[in-house]
């Protein structure tokens, strides 16, 4: 079946006999047409329903007879065009991969409500080669060499593959928690710990499904984290080093909520916490206090690689509104 033309309605049919027992994603994929991973990101985003219930894991096994209704994404244009407004810095480039500085404000790539001016535009103005691997069919054609992802709000490094054995070994290390990726955070509140460990598992939210949560039915998440400075004024706030042992979606943001010291900036999972008005006047709207600054790998020509990124003038801006750190 070919996929659902641009302007199709949703999909709203009862579940054949033939279905059942099948997995939604599946079932899904097959009525549509459209890829799996398309279809995972419609069951994460709350799109997804059975006899009107939002479906949580797309494992979930459909009934005959049960009503199933899709709220199919928004056509994508299928070929990219490179865009050489996109700003951003290039830290490393070599003929397997490239490393950028993603500014904050810059959705990495093509998907619901950005169909252009992203990361991935951006990188097809310098790195016209990128498209090759689209007309291979390696990866996802609307990703060309995207191997892991930063949220919008953030900013940092971030690895792109340039040839099929560069993605195939970048992928594989992200996908083993191989690739060392370690973040600059403001939390609020001030940590007593100088140093810890948040192991909780990450999944969809059972009462917000387009947001994820500490829950029992999620998968492993752990994130280290080392205290680097404490403020008290003009209000208690606690800059940390975290260091990500999985890959989670919102991985720092959802464990440093978890245990009350939200990311400064995350209206999302923070609350009235993460929002003082003292700070917020520095960044924009959307902005988190959230840095990947270093990341490690291993280089597909061989040995071990790290670069860094240095705090963006926003963040550093934020600092010095809180003046000189606590003493101890």
């Amino acid at each position: 079946m070919s996929a659902p033309a641009p302007g199709s309605p949703p999909i709203d049919v009862a579940v054949p006999e033939a279905l059942a027992g099948e997995r939604v994603d599946r079932v899904v994929a097959m009525l549509s047409g459209l890829a799996r991973r398309t279809v995972s990101e419609l069951v994460e985003g709350g799109r997804v329903r059975l006899d009107g219930q939002v479906v949580r894991t797309r494992s979930r096994s459909v009934a005959a007879g049960e009503r199933l209704h899709v709220d199919l994404p928004a056509p994508v244009e299928a070929r990219l065009v490179a865009d050489p407004s996109v700003q951003f810095a290039v830290v490393y480039e070599d003929p397997q991969l490239v490393v950028v500085d993603k500014p904050a404000g810059l959705v990495v790539h093509h998907g619901a409500g950005h169909s252009g001016g992203t990361l991935v535009d951006g990188l097809l103005a310098r790195f016209p080669d990128l498209a090759d691997l689209a007309a291979a069919g390696v990866g996802d054609p609307q990703r060309p060499g995207i191997v892991h992802r930063l949220d919008k709000g953030t900013s940092g490094l971030l690895v792109v593959a340039r040839t099929p054995a560069a993605f195939g070994m970048l992928g594989a290390q992200f996908r083993a928690h191989l690739a060392e990726r370690e973040y600059l955070a403001l939390v609020a509140g001030e940590m007593e710990a100088d140093a810890g460990e948040v192991d909780a598992p990450i999944g969809r939210s059972a009462r917000q499904p387009t947001r994820m949560a500490v829950t029992g039915r999620g998968r492993p998440a752990r994130t280290a984290y080392r205290v680097l400075e404490r403020f008290r004024t003009p209000l208690p706030t606690t800059m940390v080093r975290a260091s990500l042992e999985t890959g989670r979606t919102h991985q720092v943001r959802v464990h440093f909520a978890a245990i009350g010291h939200p990311v400064i900036g995350d209206d999302r999972y923070g609350g009235p916490a993460a929002r003082p008005g003292e700070l917020l006047a520095l960044l924009r709207p959307g902005r988190l206090w959230l840095h990947a600054w270093r990341l490690t790998l291993e280089h597909p020509a061989g040995g071990r690689r790290h670069w860094e990124a240095p705090l963006p003038a926003d963040l550093v801006a934020v600092l010095e509104a809180l003046g000189p750190p606590a003493p101890g």
